[in-house]
């Protein structure tokens, strides 16, 4: 048995689609676990550039089995079009399997996940508009429509018809919105349900038979640790599970089926939305930063905020998930910075915090503790060997080895498959 999850140790937008695409070249199943359209990954295969928002990132290897697990929640008509545009340009679908326990995104989640958030006003939290968070309160509260509700039009006209009218009295009549056809939200969805209907399968049974058969696993988590609804930064989260332990729920496989846990990290720290971020930097470094790690928003294009590594995240992120390794990326991104930093603790009120506080007025007081290192000018993109790396460069990541106690596995130095360096083989 090799199952392996990978996770963002931060806010999301660490690289863990590239990560996943260059370990899924081993394994045998990629399994996506949480999450939906509001998180995105940017694949560069041979200079093709892919972008994928639900599909596995394992998808672009012929034979690999790419899941859509339970934990997910699914957009159909943003799964079509990815679909239709992987299919287009050549990539074989035939593999993909979509839980028959995930939820779906309906019309109404997308409408109220816009009034609401307009409706905060300056305390808006910052989604991505896509109804996420609406579906996940839908399943909570046990009025959540499912893949499996698909495979009965009879079944499924009743639910909807039913759920309209429900969402109608709270689009009308608290919003002052329009409210949504039934009729036509019905013929909708039975169109896409014959569209998906050959994907659709028990996949938790799919993954517990490949276990049983020693196949390799990959699990790909979407968003990242600080994200996550229980352990990030409350209110200023997803709505799912982004952490290791959410690969559990997420697939229908227990714990003690999962190997090991590696946590993707960049060697900056960024995060998009609202909410403290004590490292956080602006001007000309970030300026720089963001420009030359195209640090702009795969599903929403929106500019991302731009901070120095902060290694109280990271340690908490570690020790959430308990992690084994780390997956570096961007290292390149800090070539041509004279001194690089490092967040090593935060100073709040005079007294130095080395954990990540749960409040976050607590947090929002905390100013980083920086500790400065020389940086380097070769382009890193360009070497072949780790070893042949600057000893700048080298150094700054054997400090953040030190400063987590984690094993660093992949050094990541470009988009390109062959810009990444693996240092040693977990999977």
């Amino acid at each position: 048995m090799s199952t392996l999850v990978l996770v963002g140790s931060q806010w999301g937008d660490e690289g863990k689609g590239k990560i996943t695409d260059f370990l899924a070249e081993k394994a045998d199943v990629v399994v996506r676990y949480q999450g939906g359209t509001n998180a995105g990954h940017t694949l560069n295969v041979a200079g093709a550039v892919f972008k994928l928002h639900l599909v596995p990132s394992g998808i672009l290897y012929p034979g690999k089995s790419c899941i859509i697990g339970n934990g997910v929640v699914l957009d159909l008509p943003s799964l079509l079009r990815e679909m239709e545009a992987l299919q287009e340009r050549g990539v074989d679908l035939s593999k993909l399997r979509i839980s028959d326990r995930a939820h779906l995104v309906m019309p109404y989640h997308r409408l109220l996940d816009e009034l609401e958030e307009k409706s905060r006003g300056s305390a808006k939290i910052g989604t991505t508009l896509r109804g996420i968070g609406p579906t996940y309160m839908d399943k909570i509260t046990r009025r959540g429509l499912r893949v499996a509700d698909l495979l009965d039009e009879k079944e499924l006209e009743t639910k909807i018809s039913a759920l309209v009218a429900e969402k109608n009295l709270l689009l009308e009549g608290v919003y002052r919105a329009p409210g949504l056809d039934a009729a036509a939200v019905v013929a909708e969805y039975s169109r896409y349900a014959d569209i998906i209907r050959p994907f659709i399968a028990d996949t938790g049974l799919l993954l517990d038979e490949a276990v049983r058969a020693g196949k390799k696993i990959l699990f790909e988590g979407a968003q990242g640790t600080m994200l996550d609804i229980d352990h990030g930064t409350y209110p200023y989260v997803t709505s799912s599970s982004p952490t290791a332990g959410g690969a559990s729920t997420g697939t229908g496989i227990g714990p003690t089926r999962i190997d090991r846990v590696m946590g993707v990290v960049k060697a900056y720290t960024t995060r998009v939305g609202d909410g403290p971020f004590p490292s956080e930097i602006s001007g000309e470094t970030a300026d720089r930063i963001r420009e030359v790690g195209r640090e702009y928003g795969t599903t929403t294009g929106r500019p991302r905020r731009i901070g120095w590594l902060d290694t109280v995240v990271l340690r908490y992120a570690c020790r959430v998930n308990g992690m084994s390794h780390l997956a570096l990326t961007l290292l390149d991104v800090l070539t041509g910075l004279k001194t690089v930093k490092i967040c090593t603790s935060y100073d709040y009120n005079g007294t130095l915090l080395a954990h990540m506080p749960a409040s976050l007025h607590v947090l929002s007081g905390c100013r980083p503790v920086f500790e400065e290192m020389t940086g380097w000018e070769e382009d890193l993109s360009v070497i072949e060997d780790f070893a042949d790396f600057p000893p700048a460069a080298k150094n700054y990541v054997e400090r953040i080895a030190a400063l987590t106690g984690m094993k660093i596995a992949i050094v990541s130095v470009g988009p390109g498959r062959r810009q990444t360096k693996l240092l040693e083989n977990i999977f």
